[in-house]
């Protein structure tokens, strides 16, 4: 894949240049608290910053974070994000926590007209389910390396559509790109 994901070229605020990418939060240890007090383990802290980077050399310019309340993907975000250029907007969404493939794209359908770039930091099984619905095409071996991989910690993938956020629905996207930390 090459360094930059553009859009072709498309105007800024053009439904056919939205993306969306996907961000599995980095490795979480198993101390003695409950699933979404789960802190970062030394290897995501590790991850993450990296995972940022990767992010800063796709070229996107998000416009909107959306990231999951549980500690381990406020902790992801918080050491991504310093990696990136610009820092976006960031909600802190309760219902990313546990949310399934239905929530998930219940969730992109609120999303505000005004993004065009998205960012969420989520958990599996919804971040691959999610990727893996939307992708009705792909560029290259992105869905095979994916379904592979099987979306590791502190993976992304980026999924590009056309149209309004109500309109993302199963098969609407191309999966432009996959990436994870130790291929």
């Amino acid at each position: 894949m090459s360094a930059a994901v553009s859009s072709g070229g498309t105007p800024p605020g053009s439904p056919e240049s939205r993306r969306i990418v996907l961000l599995r939060h980095a490795k979480a240890d198993w101390p003695q608290v409950s699933d979404h007090e789960r802190p970062l383990a030394e290897r995501g802290r590790k991850d993450a910053p990296v995972a940022g980077r990767r992010l800063a050399e796709t070229g996107i310019d998000f416009d909107l974070a959306m990231c999951s309340t549980a500690t381990r993907t406020r902790e992801t975000w918080k050491l991504a994000v310093h990696e990136l250029p610009h820092r976006p907007k960031t909600v802190y969404e309760e219902r990313l926590y546990e949310a399934s493939l239905g929530d998930l794209l219940a969730l992109l359908g609120e999303t505000p007209d005004e993004v065009n770039d998205l960012l969420v930091i989520g958990h599996n099984p919804g971040m691959h389910a999610l990727a893996d619905a939307l992708a009705g095409s792909t560029e290259g071996d992105a869905l095979a390396r994916m379904t592979q991989d099987g979306f590791p910690t502190s993976a992304f993938a980026v999924v590009s559509f056309s149209g309004p956020w109500k309109s993302v629905e199963h098969g609407v996207g191309r999966l432009l790109d996959y990436w994870t930390p130790h291929d």
